[in-house]
C-alpha cells in the first residue's frame, strides 16, 4: 500500500515540516555530487553504527571519532531516490497535521527526539552491527505514532497495485498505520533470527520511533481552553 494523501486539511502552514523536507533534500543533493568512496565515507562518519558505541575496541581500531552526533545526522542521510522520496512523502502526509496540534517549534523538538529514540532502539537490537544506518524513517515513524493517536479516524487515500493496475481506496488511519506497525514488528522479529549482518531496513528503529511518538505526543500537543 502506498499513501497518496489524507483527508484532514491543515489549519496552519506546515513551516517546520517543509523545512525538514528541504533540509533532507539539500543533503541528498549534496550526496549526489560525491564519488562512491566519498559517499561511503560520509555514511560511515555521519550514519548510525551500533558497534561504534557497543564495541569500543572495534571503534578504536577503525579510528572512528568519538561523539554522539550520528544519532542526529543519520536522520538527514538517504541511500537513494526511492528512499528519500518515500520518506519525505510520508512526512508531508502525516507531519502537517501533527505540526498543527503541536506548533512549529514543539514539532521540531518532537521530531528530533523520535529520531534519537529510533537510534537507541536500533542500538539495543543490533549491538554488534558495523553497518551504517541512514534515513529519516525512525523520526517519521514517531510522527505516524502521533497521527495514530490524534487522527485515528482520518482517511488515508491509498494506492494498491492490482496486476500492475493502480486501485485507489480510502483506509482509516488507525487501520493503515496499524497494518504498517504490524509489518514492522513482524519483520523486526524475523530479523532477530538472522545469523549474519544484513543491510537494509532498520525495522526496530521504526518501532522505537513509533513508540516514542506515541508516548511523547501527550507532552507536546498544545492544550486549548
Amino acid at each position: 500500500m502506498f499513501p497518496i494523501r489524507d483527508t484532514i486539511p491543515s489549519r496552519t502552514y506546515p513551516v517546520m515540516t517543509l523545512t525538514i523536507i528541504l533540509a533532507n533534500a539539500a543533503v541528498f543533493l549534496f550526496e549526489l555530487g560525491l564519488s562512491e568512496d566519498q559517499l561511503k565515507n560520509m555514511f560511515f562518519l555521519f550514519g548510525f553504527i551500533p558497534a561504534r558505541y557497543s564495541q569500543s575496541t572495534w571503534a578504536a581500531v577503525t579510528e572512528f571519532p568519538t561523539g554522539y552526533w550520528p544519532f542526529f545526522t543519520s536522520m538527514f542521510l538517504h541511500g537513494g531516490w526511492l528512499h528519500i522520496i518515500f520518506n519525505m512523502w510520508s512526512l508531508w502526509i502525516f507531519g502537517d497535521n501533527v505540526e498543527d496540534r503541536m506548533g512549529h517549534i514543539r514539532f521540531l523538538v518532537f521530531y528530533v527526539l523520535c529520531g534519537i529514540a529510533a537510534g537507541i532502539m536500533h542500538l539495543f537490537t543490533s549491538l554488534g552491527s558495523t553497518l551504517p544506518t541512514v534515513g529519516a524513517s525512525g523520526a517519521i515513524a514517531g510522527v505516524m505514532g502521533a497521527y495514530f493517536l490524534l487522527y485515528p479516524y482520518a482517511r488515508i487515500i491509498t494506492m494498491i497495485p492490482v496486476f500492475f493496475y493502480p486501485v485507489f481506496i480510502e483506509v482509516p488511519a488507525v487501520i493503515f498505520i496499524g497494518l504498517w506497525l504490524y509489518s514492522q514488528l513482524f519483520s523486526g522479529v524475523a530479523s532477530l533470527s538472522a545469523t549474519t549482518q544484513v543491510g537494509g531496513i532498520a525495522w526496530w528503529a521504526h518501532v522505537g520511533g513509533f513508540m516514542a511518538g506515541a508516548v511523547l505526543t501527550h507532552f507536546f500537543v498544545k492544550r486549548h481552553r
